[in-house]
């Protein structure tokens, strides 16, 4: 796996992330402040809840531009087979059923998903149940994940 073009995929993601949500705070600001937002009667609420959507919107670039910062602050960490996991790491992981997984530990943007090589890589982070439970793991670790309620078993196939 070519852990250079993976990390060009994750900022390429972020990058269009980023610029969607611009769009959209941008949108959602114009209809906040549209003078047909302004409320005709005290039930009228369509111009305060603009408003709040405009909020929200504006949070979620703000999000995804420090996301941007801590990848490009990250760059590119080349472990290999003897290495711990560690943030920066690219983890091929196995479940219990033999399906292969690739999760990409980053400092954020967790959930996003990134396609290299006819492979999805997903982005966790170490706040993830997932994350708290591999770092500082090997290849050949086995480890038990529990989350709402439901346990998986891993094995740890290559760590780049």
């Amino acid at each position: 796996m070519d852990k250079q073009l993976v990390y060009e995929k994750v900022i390429q993601v972020i990058e269009e992330a980023y610029a969607t949500a611009i769009d959209a705070a941008r949108q959602a600001h114009d209809t906040a402040t549209d003078k047909e937002s302004v409320a005709e009667n005290k039930y009228d609420t369509f111009g305060l809840e603009a408003s709040y959507l405009a909020h929200g919107q504006a949070k979620r670039v703000a999000e995804y531009e420090e996301a941007l910062d801590a990848y490009r602050l990250l760059g590119v960490i080349n472990l290999n087979e003897h290495s711990a996991i560690v943030p920066g790491a690219l983890v091929e992981l196995e479940d219990e059923h033999g399906n292969e997984q690739y999760f990409f530990l980053g400092p954020m943007a967790g959930g996003l998903k990134v396609n290299v090589a006819s492979k999805v890589i997903t982005l966790i982070t170490s706040s993830s149940p997932l994350g708290k439970h591999i770092l500082g793991h090997y290849v050949g670790d086995e480890i038990l994940v529990t989350s709402s309620g439901q346990s998986k078993s891993y094995e740890i196939m290559a760590i780049y």
